[in-house]
């Protein structure tokens, strides 16, 4: 039989983790946090397990201290029970009015805060080490005036009356296993470490994180103190991933060798089971369309604990069958494709579930979405402004249009571009329409024309880079980045309809007459309409923009 040490007495919460984690072992409590962590490292016990973090009270610094002093063994698991806690006196007769004190732990007065306040903001408070000592004096004196704040077993167990239940609502605690061997990677993990005491350095934990960005991964909690014998920086990281992933072991090596530049300076503390504090309503996605985009998506999402299914029209698995199997089905196919696939899968989706479209056109696509689905289907469209080439999401534009019919399963999905960088944007269905005209179809219109016309001209790469200035270069560059990727994808742009066709037409319409202007040499028109132009893009606009074309300039002028 296993030996778990934890936190006393028997039927405190931290009682009622261990049982949890292992309900056939033999619990060993300990009356406080500093004796079971020594004994957890001298080895007197193998398992122990310490609460680590409130949804009320928030991280215990007091534990992220003592976890600097294990000196062996790793955090290997979680648990996550709901904390409930009631008020109970030692007789049934006893009223609020007769309180005079409140007795708990130093945990539990955070945790009960606004009832505590709201309820008794007249009385003391008295904060107990030995919970179990204290509530033994009070029934033994006879104390009529005092109340504990417990878990309702153990009350119940001393003998105390509950006068009140679930004092502190929406109250969930984290609690850290500790074991002897690092665990195994299950594919859905976190890492921990902690740093020792560092030197002084401008830009040192902005360095740190920076390791974390540039490879793509989150970072789940982060805290920095200063050590209290040295008053040095030491910084505790949560990352997203186990120590043996290549993205997170290179990281923190990188750190310890390069970004802080002393061997032993991070101290492992463990990798483990990914544990969420926040409540997920979605299990599963279920993806029409196998692409690259939707490949993207899914490995992301899979990396977020949530099961992954995709079909397509190679794929053994058919959208009929998978629709009735996942919470969220994900549209992800051609711009051309996307209303008559919605049309035909959209009335398979059941209530309660969600269809999320990864499309480039908005406005028909909702309509037909709000039209074959049940009425109990939440929908929501999102337009990302990336390609699959991209190693992450972060700074990249998102455009969510929402309904009325999105979500919380929407809202989650949302949290998720959000999680990743995400810089998100909210359109109704015309405007994101009339946008994507001027961010997508007018560019890419005017560079396929652009490189027709010096294909009719016969001018050739080495003409362009000898007579281009750093202004007419921009075009340029856009024109060889549309012609080096997949044409299909920017024939879908261009083929797009609703409200991006107007920005297109009205483009073709003010050129033919500034051109008409060109030939009449009308140079006072000409600069009159310009002065028209800087009034409505605000000169706020044009000097931050210029400051970009200059950074901008600086690159270029290397290259031509």
């Amino acid at each position: 039989m296993i030996t778990i040490a934890t936190l006393g007495p028997v039927n405190s919460h931290s009682w009622q983790a261990a049982v949890q984690y292992a309900p056939k072992a033999r619990i060993t409590t300990y009356p406080h946090t500093g004796a079971l962590i020594s004994a957890f490292s001298s080895g007197e016990i193998a398992l122990a397990i310490v609460p680590i973090y409130n949804t009320r009270e928030g991280e215990n610094k007091e534990y992220f201290r003592l976890f600097d002093k294990i000196r062996s063994g790793y955090w290997i698991d979680n648990i996550v029970l709901p904390s409930y806690l009631s008020l109970g006196v030692i007789d049934p007769g006893i009223t609020r009015e007769d309180l005079r004190m409140l007795v708990g732990k130093g945990s539990v007065f955070p945790q009960c805060e606004e009832y505590v306040g709201d309820n008794f903001p007249q009385l003391s408070r008295l904060i107990v080490q030995d919970i179990d000592q204290a509530m033994e004096e009070i029934r033994r004196d006879g104390l009529r005036d005092r109340a504990v704040i417990e878990t309702e077993e153990m009350l119940k167990s001393r003998g105390f009356h509950i006068i009140e239940r679930e004092v502190a609502p929406h109250n969930r605690t984290r609690y850290a296993v500790l074991g002897p061997e690092l665990a195994v990677r299950t594919g859905y993990d976190a890492t921990a470490f902690i740093t020792r005491p560092l030197d002084d350095r401008l830009g040192l934990l902005v360095d740190i994180l920076g390791e974390f960005s540039r490879r793509g991964i989150n970072i789940l909690d982060m805290r920095a103190e200063s050590d209290i014998k040295t008053q040095k920086l030491q910084i505790y990281i949560e990352a997203e991933g186990h120590i043996q992933d290549e993205h997170i072991a290179g990281a923190i090596a990188h750190i310890e060798n390069r970004v802080i530049g002393r061997r032993g300076a991070v101290r492992l503390l463990g990798s483990f089971p990914r544990v969420d504090m926040r409540t997920k309503y979605i299990k599963s996605f279920g993806f029409i369309g196998t692409g690259d985009m939707s490949k993207w998506f899914a490995g992301r999402l899979e990396n977020e604990g949530y099961h992954v299914l995709m079909t397509g029209r190679t794929t053994k698995l058919r959208p009929e069958e998978m629709i009735p199997e996942v919470d969220v089905v994900v549209v992800c196919v051609p711009i051309s494709a996307t209303t008559k696939t919605v049309r035909k899968y959209g009335p398979l989706i059941q209530g309660g579930k969600a269809l999320i479209l990864l499309a480039g056109e908005s406005e028909h696509t909702l309509d037909a979405a709000l039209e074959v689905t049940d009425g109990d289907v939440e929908v929501m469209l999102v337009h990302n402004l990336w390609g699959p080439q991209v190693v992450t999401m972060k700074d990249k534009n998102a455009i969510v249009v929402r309904t009325a019919r999105s979500g919380r399963l929407c809202s989650e999905f949302e949290q998720f571009l959000h999680k990743h960088g995400a810089d998100i944007y909210h359109d109704s269905p015309v405007r994101h329409d009339l946008l994507m005209g001027i961010g997508q179809k007018l560019p890419t219109a005017i560079s396929v024309a652009l490189a027709m016309t010096l294909d009719e001209h016969g001018i050739t790469s080495e003409d362009i880079a000898s007579h281009c200035t750093l202004t007419s270069l921009y075009p340029i560059l856009a024109m060889a980045r549309v012609h080096s990727q997949n044409p299909r994808t920017y024939a879908e742009i261009l083929s797009t309809g609703g409200d991006s066709r107007r920005i297109v037409h009205d483009f073709a319409r003010n050129l033919q007459r500034v051109i008409g202007l060109a030939d009449e040499s009308l140079i006072g028109d000409i600069c009159r309409l310009m002065d028209r132009n800087r009034e409505h893009l605000t000169s706020d606009f044009l000097r931050d923009r210029m400051l970009q074309a200059k950074a901008v300039d600086e690159v270029l002028g290397r290259m031509i």
